[in-house]
């Protein structure tokens, strides 16, 4: 695989109780670029991120990260991560815990470590509310530290799983903006889970598009288009621009076991 590319994912299939849930997976990205994996609920986007971390076998394919093929140059982000607020974990301390969290015993404190450990809290801008208890932060301010802890092992690829959820629209508006910048000043390959596109469209390079476990990938002009999309639902789809927004509307599926997604709005 050539230097260039961060992750190739290449005709990646997966059966779960013999039901398809990926079906021949292709697409590669790029350091410095940000993707969006966009799918509605069920399209199969955690399963592929469980793929890319090692987390879920294949039943054909293959998975390639950087030039070594290997997944500890991968930072991840889960959907969701409760934290009690009454638990004294500061956020610099979560962040410290992507260094050394995977060591037994107390870290060993250090200069070098303390650095570091600001460094990535300046990256994301989060240093005004670092020593505040990570359960006490809001939705906002727990994804800005959730990505310095991420971001501190230095990976060349970053997986992030809905970090737009439950997120207000400016909250949303201002992670967006921290990771395209982070993927820029940092050459990090940034893939963002989503089933809403709107919000990463004036900032994202490339887009995976799921549906029913199949994909489509490429800019947004090519991939968010009547055509594309009618072809990978395997029925009429229409794609339409209201004020700025993109709504895709898929009407009822050619076969009884298509989803029916109806007159709305799916992503």
């Amino acid at each position: 695989m050539e230097a260039s590319t961060a992750l190739k994912v290449e005709g990646v299939s997966v059966q779960l109780g013999g039901r398809q849930i990926l079906d021949d997976i292709t697409f590669e990205l790029r350091p410095g670029e940000l993707t969006g994996l966009i799918g509605s609920n069920g399209a199969g986007k955690t399963t592929l991120f469980r793929v890319i971390l090692g987390l879920q076998a294949t039943s054909a394919g293959s998975v390639r990260i950087g030039a070594q093929g290997e997944r500890q140059g991968v930072g991840y982000v889960p959907q969701k991560f409760l934290l009690d607020p009454d638990m004294p974990l500061r956020g610099r301390d979560l962040v410290g815990l992507g260094i050394d969290g995977h060591r037994f015993g107390l870290p060993k404190p250090s200069k070098t470590r303390r650095q570091r450990i600001q460094q990535m809290l300046e990256a994301v801008d989060a240093q005004d509310f670092a020593d505040a208890r990570v359960g006490q932060l809001s939705g906002g301010e727990q994804q800005r530290i959730l990505i310095a802890h991420a971001l501190i092992s230095n990976p060349q690829l970053l997986l992030l799983d809905e970090p737009l959820a439950n997120l207000d629209l400016r909250s949303a508006k201002e992670v967006v903006t921290l990771l395209s910048r982070i993927a820029t000043e940092h050459r990090v390959s940034v893939l963002i889970s989503a089933h809403e596109m709107n919000p990463l469209l004036p900032v994202m390079d490339r887009i995976v598009y799921l549906a029913d476990g199949r994909a489509v990938s490429g800019t947004a002009d090519e991939v968010i288009r009547t055509d594309v999309l009618s072809k990978l639902y395997r029925h009429h789809v229409d794609v339409l621009k209201v004020h700025g927004r993109v709504i895709v509307v898929a009407g009822e599926g050619d076969h009884d076991d298509e989803p029916d997604h109806g007159p709305v709005e799916i992503i």
